[in-house]
């Protein structure tokens, strides 16, 4: 893994892990370490646990303790392992941070509060006091779809002004005002949205967190390096061979769902199992879903 720079803090190329589980619904540790090792001996320089993909909203906080420190221990520092520590109750976040801390995280994945929208001052104090507590780099998670609200540029701003503060994985779909902010911030900016990484990339960002990664990494970790390499049509022909898989993983809105379906018919996880109120797929998603692996991997 290349070590993290100032300019690409937390690496190039990260995925936001699904968190396997079995039938029953206990997270499965052994599977959750197979698969963050298999990953990151696919071209991952990180991965993000306890996101949202990794179905963060229905796991407990000793099981978030102990899915950090059990992959943190088998990777052994090849890759940067980023926790998710997402709340809209502040103090709660700031004990996640502080636990991913403990379990061993190299950083911390803080989302913007959502469901009680916040003033934008509250954002900036909530997502203070989460790196505060931490001691630990922080990538802020900016993605209004899923919160309601929307980081300001002022708010952005005034957040880059925070020691440990460092990055953005921006789920806005706006690379115009990311292109605007970056050096007004100082902040490494991480695409949020495989389909958008090109244009994000054209802009200046730094890396991408993904969730069509759990199966293409080599090719998307390939796409960066080229554009970054100053091979543009390259990166293209490179990127269009995974948009299947993207439309595959990202096509319905559930990543969660899709990527642990699409993990499982591969034999990279056990089974698909989730928590509700997320629902497993029914029969007709499941062949839906083995016939797109099958076009888009041919196998």
């Amino acid at each position: 893994m290349p070590a993290p720079t100032a300019a690409r803090p937390f690496g190039a190329l990260l995925t936001a892990m699904v968190t396997p589980m079995t039938d029953d619904g206990a997270v499965d540790f052994d599977a959750a370490v197979r698969l963050a090792v298999h990953l990151v001996d696919s071209g991952h320089d990180g991965l993000v646990l306890n996101g949202t993909t990794g179905e963060a909203p229905t796991t407990s906080d000793r099981e978030k303790f102990e899915l950090v420190r059990e992959v943190s221990q088998a990777l052994g520092g090849r890759a940067v392992v980023v926790a998710g520590a997402g709340s809209y109750d502040t103090r709660h976040a700031a004990e996640m941070a502080r636990q991913a801390a403990e379990a061993g995280a190299d950083g911390l994945l803080a989302v913007t509060p959502y469901y009680s929208r916040p003033s934008q001052d509250g954002v900036v104090a909530h997502l203070t006091a989460v790196a505060d507590a931490g001691d630990l780099p922080v990538m802020l998670y900016d993605v209004p779809a899923r919160t309601g609200l929307r980081l300001s540029a002022d708010s952005l701003r005034r957040l880059g002004e925070h020691p440990r503060i460092t990055a953005v994985k921006d789920a806005t779909e706006d690379p115009a005002a990311a292109f605007r902010l970056m050096p007004e911030t100082g902040l490494a900016w991480y695409c949020g949205d495989d389909s958008l990484l090109l244009p994000f990339l054209s802009v200046g960002a730094v890396g991408l967190v993904s969730m069509a990664g759990h199966l293409v990494g080599e090719r998307l970790a390939h796409v960066i390096a080229l554009a970054e390499d100053g091979e543009p049509e390259r990166a293209r022909e490179v990127f269009r061979s995974v948009l299947p898989v993207i439309d595959l993983i990202s096509g319905t809105g559930n990543g969660a769902l899709r990527s642990k379906l699409a993990l499982a018919l591969c034999g990279l996880i056990p089974g698909p199992a989730m928590r509700l109120p997320q629902l497993p797929a029914d029969e007709d998603e499941t062949a839906a879903v083995r016939a797109a692996l099958t076009a888009a991997l041919g196998s």
